[in-house]
């Protein structure tokens, strides 16, 4: 009978970081590059599309 408070604040404990994702780091929507027809990708420009410039860090701007 003892160790059933024990295992009761052991559950709330791990499931308390599991709900909120206090150590979780934030996910960041998708950034939009602010130009008409454009879209982020991840390292360089697919072929056939056109540079317009950074979205964030490793991220390109390009043009359909």
């Amino acid at each position: 009978m003892k160790i059933l408070p024990f295992l009761l604040v052991l559950l709330l404990v791990a499931f308390h970081g599991a709900e909120g994702g206090s150590l979780a780091r934030p996910r960041t929507p998708p950034m939009m590059c602010g130009h008409w027809r454009s879209f982020c990708h991840k390292g360089e420009c697919p072929h056939g599309n056109n540079y317009l410039g950074r979205c964030r860090p490793g991220y390109r701007c390009c043009r359909w």
